[in-house]
């Protein structure tokens, strides 16, 4: 095959992926790399799967297990969108690297929560709002799950405090997907508090953002991190098998929210893809390692499992 056709069959690949709702912008800069790649090692012939490996290994990626278990899948995608019209394409096996372990989530107990949000209060401002911004902010992830970088984005047409069930309008957020995620009252009130104190300090008007920095320009996600860091200091929590982050703030709800339907005797497993749903998951999956990636959780399963076994036992 030319390295002209090769190309061609990329830009249909692209397309039909673009076609189905993915931004393929970062694919496509891999894959285009990919090609170059093939055509150096074997031009004018089938691709074979030893090519794709030595590709997604290549010390000219700069990358570690975990990135080159990426670039393998990513190849490995446009190999079967080839093989359909080339059938002596080779696919190479999807285990012939293993990916990079997930990080344990740093899970924050009540006491440490509110230990942030308190020192957060007292934040260096200049115009007053630092502190405001950052102890909601903290609140929002922690109480309904999101994405630090989901709460940013919000708009102010994003968040509706006024409507009889009040939500928060999360668009186009990770793998393109869009959700409406209802909050409780309490979470409500303290967004309301929040968009009183921007107007009270001056701040409306600047940007459509809901979070808005001191500069009066949407608020970052690399400010908020650094602001975080400084609050898990001042607070003293310290670092063990997990690194506490301001994302770990979502792995908490998602924990608490599981471990109490436990307590409620709600059944987990049924219930599951409603959590994975209100957080934004594309696949449960997603959710269920929360299930294997806490101890605590591990342990109400088993009891709940040794529960049922015993009934079936009994009876």
């Amino acid at each position: 095959m030319s390295t002209a056709e090769l190309q061609e069959r990329l830009d249909r690949y692209l397309a039909l992926r673009r076609a189905l709702g993915f931004a393929m912008l970062a694919e496509e800069r891999l894959l285009r790399d990919f090609v170059r790649f093939c055509q150096s090692q074997t031009p004018d012939t089938v691709i074979r799967a030893q090519t794709a490996l030595e590709w997604a290994c290549s010390t000219a990626a700069h990358c570690g297990p975990g990135g080159q278990a990426r670039r393998l899948s990513v190849a490995r995608g446009f190999l079967r969108h080839l093989q359909a019209s080339v059938p002596q394409t080779e696919i190479p096996s999807a285990h012939l690297i293993g990916g990079a372990v997930r990080r344990t989530p740093f899970l924050y107990s009540e006491a440490q929560i509110k230990a942030l949000m308190e020192h957060a209060q007292n934040l260096k401002s200049y115009g007053g709002l630092r502190p405001h911004t950052i102890a909601t902010l903290i609140g929002l992830l922690v109480s309904c799950g999101l994405r630090a970088s989901e709460a940013l984005r919000l708009r102010l047409t994003d968040v509706d405090l006024g409507s009889t069930t009040p939500h928060l309008r999360v668009l186009q957020t990770k793998f393109r997907k869009s959700r409406l995620v209802p909050m409780d009252p309490s979470t409500t009130a303290a967004l309301q508090d929040y968009a009183k104190q921007r107007h009270r300090l001056g701040y409306d008007n600047f940007c459509d953002r809901f979070f808005v920095s001191e500069r009066g320009t949407p608020q970052s996600y690399e400010a908020s991190a650094d602001s975080f860091r400084i609050l898990v200091r001042r607070a003293g929590i310290r670092e063990g098998t997990a690194r506490p982050t301001l994302h770990c703030l979502r792995h908490t709800f998602a924990v608490r929210r599981l471990i109490a339907w436990y307590h409620a005797g709600e059944n987990v497993q049924a219930r599951i893809p409603e959590l994975s749903v209100y957080l934004g998951h594309v696949r449960p999956q997603e959710t269920y390692w929360y299930l294997s990636a806490t101890p605590r959780l591990l342990d109400l399963a088993a009891l709940r499992f040794e529960a049922l076994v015993g009934l079936e036992n009994a009876s």
